[in-house]
């Protein structure tokens, strides 16, 4: 027996991914189309939304609902009652920020064969008309909305050498893109893409200064990614890095004096312990020099005492 292969009762069952369009109902793949025409139920985020993008080609494949909600519950009886399943979010590719990610590892621990197939998502689309490098980037999804998490996501990607996109809601692209530029300072060049493919589709591009002033007057509507340049500098910067306080670089290896600076920055915008260390480290300080500055200036407002970085107990 292949060792890979499914095992278990529902071993001859399949559960399909299938990516929908994050706007333009036409932007479907054919594969997309047969299959959802051919299996025998269509799981679906949001049953109404899907409705209409199953009614506009012509699929008359029964739908039920599967969200972050009743995947735990019901998705166990829907994968054992239909041989084959495909699977729908709200738009774009299922497992990307969704509950897609849940269904197929629930699929998976039940035996069920998984595939999903190529499709939309929404953030390379933005990669690419954000103007920025990106022969490497990151995603981070959508960012926890305050604590260290927050924080020390900020750190990380102030700290990047690459192009980083994440989502951000409308409602919080402001307070998002003004921590940016705190944690990334106001000139990292940056875009803000919106309603791809949509009718009212736009992408501002400028520094993270320039575009949290531009939302802050004219607030945003509809679907969001934020995509956020490199730390490093251009092939004009000799020494490889972007400026950081006290005249560090990062993506090269930084003294002591920059190092003191860099953590005393870090520190002002609330980093302490373990999370202050791995900022110092994304940055290019050795590990043990790493610890003894976050040992030097990871304070809480002066009136906790130092804290161990090797300690995770603080408060989230």
């Amino acid at each position: 027996m292949n060792p890979t292969a499914p095992d278990g009762p529902l071993r001859d069952h399949l559960l399909t991914l299938v990516p929908t369009p994050i706007g333009h109902l036409d932007d479907i793949t054919l594969r997309a189309l047969a299959t959802l025409r051919s299996c025998d139920v269509v799981a679906a985020e949001d049953t109404r939304r899907s409705r209409v993008l199953l009614d506009r080609h012509g699929i008359a494949t029964p739908l039920v609902r599967l969200d972050a909600h009743t995947i735990a519950t019901r998705a166990p009886a829907v994968l054992a009652r239909h041989r084959h399943v495909a699977y729908v979010t709200d738009a774009g590719t299922p497992g990307i920020s969704d509950p897609g990610a849940e269904l197929a590892r629930l699929a998976i621990g039940l035996g069920v064969r998984v595939e999903a197939l190529p499709g939309p998502t929404a953030f390379v689309p933005a990669l690419v008309l954000s103007g920025l490098p990106v022969h490497r980037f990151a995603f981070e999804g959508f960012l926890p909305r305050k604590g260290r998490e927050r924080r020390a996501r900020l750190a990380a990607i102030a700290a990047s050498d690459h192009t980083t996109a994440l989502y951000e809601s409308a409602v919080r692209l402001t307070a998002t893109l003004a921590d940016l530029a705190a944690a990334c300072g106001p000139e990292r060049p940056a875009a803000v893409a919106r309603e791809l493919s949509k009718r009212f589709e736009t992408v501002e591009r400028g520094s993270l200064a320039a575009l949290s002033e531009t939302f802050a007057a004219v607030p945003a509507r509809g679907e969001i990614v934020v995509v956020v340049g490199a730390a490093t500098g251009g092939p004009d910067d000799a020494r490889g890095g972007a400026a950081l306080p006290g005249g560090a670089r990062e993506g090269g290896t930084l003294d002591l004096e920059a190092g003191e600076a860099l953590a005393r920055a870090r520190a002002a915008e609330g980093l302490w312990g373990r999370e202050l260390r791995a900022a110092l480290e994304e940055a290019g300080i050795d590990r043990d020099t790493a610890y003894r500055l976050a040992v030097r200036h990871g304070r809480r407002g002066g009136s906790r005492p130092e804290p161990d970085p090797e300690d995770d107990t603080g408060d989230g």
